[in-house]
């Protein structure tokens, strides 16, 4: 049996371990090669995307939202893995491609992981983890208003970051402090449209 992720470095050498004979490394392999961890990693991903400059571009806040409502929604339902399609599950990079992209992001991995540890369980366990997806679905709803208000898909990104980031670590104090970026980001939003 595999020995659990409990940090991003962790999932990092899990990634970097998950190439096939031919040395390519695909998506479906990756997201086997995290297990039942895929959620935070795919969440942490997501929010990057909603926190950067990108989600200022026209459309992205919307299609973010789409990704984070097919997320949250597996969550919900305690699947195993995230569902994607056979043929996004089979796109491949080479197995250098990848090694080079995991070394690059080990050192900010080391950083993080030095904050990050399991604690206050009881908010990343059992029935946090429905009010997790469930608040994650309302940001994935929310995402499309977001593209009218400047710069307030960039607070949901931080919140879906600090939710990935709970997942990955099961840190129950990140998580309480991402429901606390969501509730400030919503105000946000809804001071803007009052």
């Amino acid at each position: 049996m595999a020995r659990e992720i409990n940090n991003l470095q962790d999932m990092l050498d899990r990634i970097n371990q998950s190439a096939d004979d031919e040395g390519r490394v695909s998506l479906g392999q990756i997201v086997e090669s995290v297990g039942d961890r895929s959620f935070g990693p795919l969440l942490l991903m997501v929010g990057v995307i909603a926190a950067s400059p990108i989600s200022g571009m026209p459309g992205v806040p919307t299609t973010m939202g789409i990704f984070i409502l097919l997320i949250a929604g597996q969550l919900f339902f305690r699947r195993e893995h995230f569902w994607l399609p056979k043929w996004v599950l089979r796109r491949s990079l080479a197995k250098e491609k990848v090694h080079t992209a995991v070394q690059w992001l080990r050192p900010s991995a080391r950083f993080i992981d030095r904050w990050l540890r399991p604690r206050m369980s009881a908010l990343i366990q059992g029935g946090s983890t429905y009010l997790i997806s469930f608040v994650c679905a309302v940001i994935a709803v929310v995402m499309p208003m977001m593209e009218l208000v400047p710069f307030s898909a960039h607070g949901a990104g931080l919140a879906l970051t600090a939710f990935g980031l709970a997942l990955i670590s099961r840190d129950g104090l990140l998580a309480l402090i991402a429901f606390a970026v969501t509730a400030v980001s919503f105000g946000v939003v809804i001071y803007q449209f009052n």
